[in-house]
């Protein structure tokens, strides 16, 4: 089931700017003439970006989705433009719902390959948001092989803080072990004794304010072009529980089931709790992956 909250909408004023823009894309799409669209793309964006009722189930009647899809494939100018907007647009149930069909999931797959650091920050942001509490699109994404391009996008920009945020949030995501977007969790380098290893943190503060989940992250290259993923969430956990489970956690027993193969491009490994109930202290998920 898809349970991803989006922020409080505000009361819906029927907009002749969104019509306008939306039919304008339908029009221009196919033959995707820059100068017209770009125009019409902005409105939609900031429209969206304000979260008014009624706007996303506008975007799905208008049937924009499968232009929007071609626009990325084909990388031109508006290709930073796009993914924005369908990053936006992942925010909402809605709409999200079809992007299978409309094939943007591929669609947004296929810009990770890009060396523009804010596109890839867009598209992996539209990543995580999709398979936040989805199982369908997570297992969509897995399929097609998002775990070795957020993994590669992640190893090749150690610097971007921001990208590489978004980055461990999204493989928290596809391994059904994220956070909502709005606990604002943050990411911090930790140590490893590895040199091929690389380890990250992440901590979400609760309300309560005597708590807070830790997630763990560790990035192991084991072998030329091969690389594994393990993730680990402690819920509700205080500081002396962290000092204490961070070097010694307690062991426990996993089942393996493997959720297929795409092609040569990767193998995905999913652990689960055996007769464990997810409320527990310890989650882990692991992915082995071929980049």
């Amino acid at each position: 089931m898809d349970k991803h909250k989006s922020s409080r909408l505000q009361p819906y004023i029927p907009n002749d700017n969104l019509n306008n823009s939306l039919g304008a894309i339908r029009i221009f799409g196919i033959e995707m003439i820059e100068d017209e669209l770009r125009p019409h793309l902005k409105t939609v964006l900031t429209i969206i970006q304000e979260r008014k009722k009624g706007a996303a189930e506008q975007v799905v009647v208008s049937g924009i989705l499968p232009i929007l899809a071609i626009s990325l494939r084909r990388r031109g100018p508006l290709t930073l433009l796009t993914v924005e907007l369908v990053a936006e647009l992942a925010k909402e149930s809605v709409v999200r719902k079809g992007f299978g069909e409309a094939g943007l999931v591929n669609a947004v797959l296929s810009v990770m390959t890009s060396s523009n650091q804010e596109l890839l920050l867009h598209a992996t942001r539209a990543i995580s948001r999709m398979s936040y509490d989805s199982l369908t699109q997570q297992e969509q994404l897995l399929r097609h092989g998002a775990v070795p391009l957020i993994i590669s996008t992640l190893l090749r920009f150690p610097n971007n803080e921001a990208l590489e945020g978004v980055c461990l949030l999204a493989l928290c995501n596809l391994g059904d072990m994220g956070e909502a977007e709005e606990a604002g969790l943050v990411w911090e380098r930790g140590m490893s004794p590895r040199p091929e290893e690389s380890v990250f943190h992440g901590v979400a503060p609760q309300s309560c304010g005597f708590g807070s989940s830790v997630t763990l992250v560790r990035v192991c290259q084991w072998a030329h072009g091969q690389c594994s993923v393990s993730i680990e969430v402690f819920q509700r956990c205080s500081s002396s529980f962290w000092n204490l489970h961070g070097k010694k956690r307690t062991t426990r027993h996993f089942s393996i089931s493997s959720l297929g193969s795409c092609s040569n491009l990767y193998k995905m490994i999913k652990y689960s709790v055996n007769n464990v109930p997810r409320t527990q202290s310890l989650r882990t998920r692991m992915f082995h992956t071929f980049l």
